[in-house]
């Protein structure tokens, strides 16, 4: 499941109808907003727009969920791109991604803690403020996307 350029996701809780859902991140291309490993919490059907990130179907590999930022709506759906500029395997590469493959909004991530592992008190401390944070809009995603368009 893993591939350089793409967040794959594997889901772990999802039927047919439900609204939420839960996923694990695979991959680096979310990096800084997920890493690998990471467990999302997704809003199916939710509302989605502009800065949020979603959980979708690979246009080219429909078997394959990916998760990445919506940009902008265009001509043919949302134009997506992944948070790392060094990865691969978004709307660079494969266009705009049609609106009936946008699964989902993540509303939230969390950080699983490594069983059988010792950790100091500093430390549980520190992953316990991290382990769970809402994954929000990025306001800086237009300007990313006009970057793109000019070059």
């Amino acid at each position: 499941m893993r591939e350089t350029g793409r967040e794959p996701v594997r889901e772990r809780v999802a039927e047919a109808g439900a609204p939420f859902g839960v996923a694990e991140v695979t991959g680096v291309s979310m990096v800084p907003t997920l890493l690998h490993g990471d467990r999302l919490f997704v809003h199916y059907g939710g509302r989605l727009r502009p800065g949020c990130v979603a959980v979708l179907r690979h246009p080219l590999q429909q078997d394959l969920l990916i998760v990445k930022r919506l940009v902008e709506r265009r001509d043919g759906g949302w134009w997506v791109l992944g948070d790392n500029p060094d990865a691969e395997g978004d709307s660079r590469v494969f266009g705009a991604v049609p609106p009936e493959l946008v699964l989902g909004r993540v509303r939230a991530r969390y950080r699983p803690v490594t069983p059988g592992r010792q950790r100091s008190p500093g430390v549980t401390l520190s992953w316990l403020f991290s382990a769970l944070r809402p994954v929000g809009s990025s306001r800086s995603v237009r300007s990313a996307s006009r970057r793109l368009r000019a070059r």
